[in-house]
Order: structure tokens, then sequence, then C-alpha cells
């Protein structure tokens, strides 16, 4: 291949991807605003490092522990990599980048929540809610619409945010507002 014998190349396209692999990791978020890589999740760097590490790792121990032909080595290492990077994009990736932002949440998105009441919030002062979330419980000051004082553990609607402090009133399931 190319005028070396194949562990030779093999080993070093082992080695720059390996290389490349690490300049990646620590720079991939300047690498990713300066490119678009989101053309096509396929074609992300990390799945094509990731290819030519597995072809050239499956080659280099083929060549080595085999004394199959170079060019059915090639298809090998080349079959070998197209599924060690299917199954890293279907099961590692996808579930990663859809997981990243769903531990995120902004204050408008807590107005309307119930809350429960931790510490009381007196009529003309703060006290503290706690929020129940997919993701955890999240503790936020709060203070009262109608300024009544609301007891510990009475359950409360966030009527709005301000500043972050939550702005609630009580909640009575039974009744209706029109």
């Amino acid at each position: 291949m190319f005028g070396y014998p194949p562990e030779v190349v093999y080993g070093a396209v082992l080695v720059v991807s390996a290389l490349l692999t690490v300049l990646y990791f620590f720079f991939s978020d300047v690498l990713d605003g300066l490119f678009d890589v989101a053309a096509h999740p396929l074609f992300s760097p990390q799945l094509v490092l990731s290819f030519f590490i597995v072809a050239s790792a499956v080659g280099l121990l083929a060549e080595w522990y085999t004394d199959w032909a170079s060019h059915w080595i090639i298809w090998l290492s080349v079959g070998v990599a197209l599924i060690v990077v299917l199954l890293l994009h279907f099961f590692v990736f996808l579930p990663l980048r859809s997981a990243e932002a769903s531990l995120v949440y902004t204050d408008a998105e807590l107005e309307g929540s119930l809350a429960k009441v931790i510490v009381s919030v007196p009529p003309d002062g703060f006290g503290e809610i706690l929020i129940s979330r997919k993701s955890g419980a999240v503790a936020k000051a709060a203070k009262s619409m109608n300024n009544e004082a609301i007891p510990s553990g009475e359950e409360v609607i966030i009527v709005r945010m301000e500043n972050g402090i939550a702005v609630v009133a009580r909640h009575d399931p039974y009744q209706l507002s029109i």
C-alpha cells in the first residue's frame, strides 16, 4: 500500500487518528463554532475519527494475526468500522445529544407549576417553595401574590416569576376561576 508495508500504513493511520481525536477533544467547541458540522450527523468529526481508529486497528491486528490477503483485510476493516460507527452513532451519540438539554429550565417554564411551601410565606415578606421536576427538585424564594400568609406544607401555584422570585397564590383544585 502506497509503497509501504500494510502494517506501517495501518499503524500510521491509527496514530494520526488517535492524535487528532485528542486534539478534537480539547478544541471541539472552537472547531464546531468555526465549521458547520451539523450538516449531517453521520459525518461528525468524532464519528469520522472513530471510523479511522477502528478500521486501522482491525487492519493492523488482522495483518499481524492472519495470513489473509491485504485486499480482504481492507474490506474486513471497513466493514467492522462501519458497524462500530453506526452502533456508536445510534446508541451513544444520539441519546447523549437528546439528553443534553433536558435538565435546563427557564423561569417562564416554572409559571403555572405547582409547588409546596417549605418555609412559610409571610404577608409582606419572602418564604421558600419546592418545585418537583423530572430532573429533580428546585427550591425558589417566593412571595405571596395577595399579601396573605401561606403556611409551610401548603400547595401553591406559581403565578409569575419576578427576578428569580416566584409570586405564588394558594392552590385550590376545587375552585374554578373564570
